[in-house]
C-alpha cells in the first residue's frame, strides 16, 4: 500500500514478478478492496493470496507512532507474516523509518549484530557494488562498521555466488593513516577478520568498482547516495537541454540515440531497486518510494533471491565464527 503510487504500481509489479518466477508465491498485504480489482484474471492464481490489513502507514508518519498505534497496518502485518514463518521475506515501498522500526521490533536482531544496516547495490564501470549503511545508523562505532562489512560480504557471497568478495571502507584517502579514529579502528577490525579486506576506498572508487562491498556509516552513505542521484539527474537534464538547443544538435541526438539508450539501460537505477535491511532475524527489503512497475518487480526479485540463497543463515554462521560467544545469545 505504500510508496508514491501504492497498489497501482505494486500489484502490476507483483503480477510481472510471478510471470517471471514460476516457482514463487506472493502474499499481497493491504486493503482487499483496493487490491483485488487490480488483479484481473489473476485473482484466482494459486500462487497469489491477498492478506487484508485495514491500516496504512503514511509516508510522513512518525516511526514510533506507527509502531505503537498501527498494529493492523499493511507494513506490520507483512512483517508479522515473516516472523510467523508464513512468508520468507517482506518488501515495502513505504515509510523507511517505520519499516526499520517495525522490522527491528518484530523480527529482532541476529546474534552478534548490534544494528541493522541498509544495503543497496549500485552500478559501476565493472558491474555493480554493494554499499552499506545508507541511512539507518547516523552515528556508528568501529564494531558497527565491522559488522556491516561481515553482513555485506555474506550477502554478496550468497546472492552472487562469489567466493571471498572484496570489502573496502569509504574514506578520504587510500593510505591507512587517513580518516577519523572510528574509520581507522574499523579498518583494523576488518583487516583482522579474515574477510577479503582491500583497505580504504575513496568516493570516486565507488563507481569504479574498486570493491564488491563498501562500508560506511549511514550519514556518509546517505549523503554519497543522494549526491550521486542528484549528479545523475543533472547530467541527464543537461544532455536533454543541449540536444534540443538547435536543429544541428537535434540531428546529433538522433545519431547518438542508440548509444545513449544502451548507456541508459546499462546504468538504469530501476534494476538495482531493493535495499535489504541486514542484521535482522528475517528478511525485510525497502523499495524506493518512487519505484515504477519495473523497479518494484526488481525489488521483489531481490527479496526472493535473498530468501532463496539463505542470506540470514550465512550471516549468522559467519558471526558465530568471528564471535563464538554470539552463538549462544538469543
Amino acid at each position: 500500500m505504500g510508496g508514491d503510487h501504492g497498489p497501482s504500481v505494486t500489484v502490476p509489479a507483483a503480477l510481472r514478478f510471478l510471470a517471471e518466477h514460476p516457482a514463487a508465491h506472493l502474499l499481497l498485504v493491504g486493503r482487499e478492496d483496493a487490491l483485488r480489482p487490480l488483479l484481473g484474471d489473476q485473482a484466482g492464481n494459486p500462487r497469489l493470496r491477498v492478506v487484508h490489513a485495514e491500516e496504512v502507514v503514511g509516508g510522513h508518519e512518525s516511526p514510533s507512532l506507527a509502531l505503537r498505534n498501527k498494529k493492523d497496518s499493511s507494513m506490520r502485518v507483512a512483517i508479522n507474516l515473516v516472523k510467523a514463518g508464513e512468508a520468507d521475506a517482506c518488501l515495502s515501498a513505504g515509510n523507511t523509518g517505520a519499516l526499520m522500526a517495525i522490522s527491528r521490533f518484530v523480527l529482532k536482531m541476529l546474534p552478534g549484530i548490534d544494528r541493522p544496516a541498509i544495503c543497496v547495490p549500485l552500478p559501476t564501470t565493472q558491474g555493480h557494488t554493494h554499499m552499506l549503511d545508507l541511512g539507518a545508523n547516523v552515528d556508528c562505532g568501529p564494531e558497527h562498521l565491522f559488522q556491516f562489512g561481515v553482513m555485506g560480504a555474506m550477502l554478496v557471497e550468497a546472492m552472487e555466488h562469489k567466493e571471498r568478495p572484496t570489502v573496502g571502507i569509504l574514506n578520504i584517502g587510500e593510505e591507512e593513516i587517513k580518516g577519523n579514529e572510528v574509520v581507522k579502528a574499523a579498518a583494523d577490525l576488518l583487516r583482522a577478520s579474515g574477510l577479503n579486506f582491500i583497505g580504504n576506498v575513496e568516493g570516486d572508487g565507488i563507481y569504479q568498482g574498486e570493491a564488491d562491498i563498501i562500508v560506511c556509516d549511514g550519514f556518509v552513505g546517505n549523503v554519497a547516495l543522494k549526491a550521486s542521484e542528484g549528479l545523475a539527474q543533472m547530467l541527464g537534464s543537461g544532455l536533454k537541454e543541449e540536444f534540443k538547443r538547435n536543429w544541428l544538435s537535434k540531428l546529433a541526438a538522433l545519431v547518438a540515440m542508440p548509444v545513449l539508450n544502451r548507456v541508459k539501460k546499462r546504468f538504469d537505477h530501476r534494476q538495482y531497486n531493493g535495499a535489504v535491511l541486514l542484521g535482522l532475524k528475517g528478511i525485510s527489503v525497502k523499495s524506493h518510494g518512487s519505484a515504477d512497475v519495473l523497479a518494484f518487480s526488481c525489488a521483489i526479485a531481490r527479496a526472493y533471491d535473498a530468501a532463496e540463497n539463505r542470506v540470514l543463515e550465512r550471516i549468522s554462521a559467519r558471526m558465530a565464527q568471528l564471535t563464538p560467544a554470539a552463538a549462544g545469545e538469543s
